[in-house]
């Protein structure tokens, strides 16, 4: 089952970038162009909010079946710490995603607040965009596209 949940959380990796940089960039022109925010903004928005939440259940599904969690089990954070790769899957990819995605989410609902329409592009843009970079900083491309 782990090596299904892997190709799962592999795949839909590919979509949470589309549609997070489709929403950064959709924000940016309507911010450029000072356009109203239409409900297709929004929906954008929301497509790339949903699609990254999935990820991350998908990703903590993951975590707690893949054989690295198993492996800081048995030899205790400390080596986990000491090893890069382990390091990476156990601690850094999982902390910097979930930070990644609660930036998201902020930018989801301070853009709800946002009193004009530029604010609720600016929101977006600024949010989205961080959360993007530090999902892309944190991809373990190797095993990713390898």
């Amino acid at each position: 089952m782990y090596p299904d949940i892997k190709e799962l959380h592999s795949y839909w990796a590919f979509g949470v970038l589309f549609f997070l940089l489709i929403a950064v960039l959709n924000s940016l022109v309507g911010l450029s162009k000072n356009k109203p925010f239409a409900k297709n903004d929004r929906s954008i928005a929301l497509i790339a909010l949903i699609f990254s939440h999935v990820q991350l259940l998908v990703g903590m599904i993951m975590y707690f079946m893949s054989p690295y969690f198993e492996a800081v089990k048995a030899g205790g954070m400390g080596a986990a710490m000491k090893d890069s790769t382990l390091r990476l899957y156990v601690v850094e990819h999982p902390l910097i995603n979930i930070i990644a995605l609660v930036l998201i989410t902020i930018g989801w609902s301070k853009h709800k607040k946002a009193e004009t329409d530029n604010a609720k592009f600016k929101k977006i843009t600024v949010f989205y965009a961080i959360g993007l970079v530090l999902l892309l900083s944190r991809i373990p491309w190797s095993a990713w596209l390898g």
